[in-house]
């Protein structure tokens, strides 16, 4: 049977070229009036999602 895409993990990571997990990072969706504006700018950056946690994710999007 072909694997089902977990939808909540695809709008979540994005693998890169090397096959790397790309994620975007928490907290940075509301409340943001008492953050300040440098911890504001490190939040819009992407991440890579740690070498450990790498497998279980890539399970969760088998097509991407």
């Amino acid at each position: 049977m072909k694997l089902k895409t977990k939808r909540g993990a695809a709008k979540r990571f994005r693998l890169t070229g090397s096959g790397k997990v790309k994620r975007s990072k928490a907290y940075a969706s509301h409340l943001l009036s008492g953050k300040t504006t440098k911890r504001k700018r490190r939040l819009r950056k992407n991440v890579l999602v740690d070498k450990r946690e790498t497998r279980n994710v890539k399970r969760l999007i088998p097509y991407a």
